[in-house]
């Protein structure tokens, strides 16, 4: 009677130590998870933040350079399909075409001395490199998160949760990294700007 209770309590505290093993690296995936869902968030947040900042800076700029319809043209363009993305590859197309339209318009900004002088369109330049510099930051925490996201889910033993196991629950497959359409290339390179 002494030995299977002496087994019993063993036999249980294998259990309750591989219960808790299992839950602990449940709930660090689900933590790793949200933490890429925050980041992405946080990028789509700033992403929005440029995207209102843009009419006001268009709006300065169209008072001094009327015949860049072109250009307006552009952005307009790449905010509404900014706005409009749902995947990340749509997002990171249309943030590419925006950044381009972008450079433009400030190349533009160069030919007319009194509207670098514009007390408006420096406050909104400023604004604006601000919010370019928050979204630099953002993607690469992003990116950050989903590395250590994926590294998590690939190795051992977190491929043992990350599949879908009945007692554990979840379900959970690689994450794409926030990347521009063209590649690395197009954020090393500055835009080429031609008129």
């Amino acid at each position: 009677m002494k030995n299977s209770l002496v087994v019993f309590g063993i036999i249980a505290a294998i259990v309750v130590v591989l219960g808790g093993w299992i839950i602990s690296q449940r709930n660090a995936l689900i933590a790793l998870d949200e933490d890429v869902n925050e980041a992405w968030s946080n990028i789509d947040t700033d992403l929005q933040r440029r995207n209102d900042l843009i009419p006001n800076l268009v709006a300065t700029v169209k008072g001094y350079a009327t015949h860049e319809e072109e250009v307006f043209t552009g952005i307009a363009d790449a905010r509404g399909r900014l706005a409009g993305a749902t995947t990340m590859q749509e997002k990171a197309e249309a943030d590419a075409a925006l950044t381009t339209g972008l450079g433009r318009l400030l190349a533009i900004a160069e030919n007319y001395p009194e509207l670098k002088a514009n007390e408006g369109f420096l406050r909104l330049q400023d604004e604006l490199a601000g919010t370019e510099n928050r979204i630099k930051v953002t993607r690469k925490r992003y990116n950050e998160d989903v590395k250590r996201f994926n590294r998590t889910i690939r190795q051992f033993p977190g491929s043992l949760f990350a599949g879908n196991l009945p007692f554990v629950g979840l379900n959970l497959e690689q994450r794409d990294y926030f990347e521009p359409p063209q590649g690395h290339e197009a954020v090393v390179i500055a835009p080429k700007v031609q008129f």
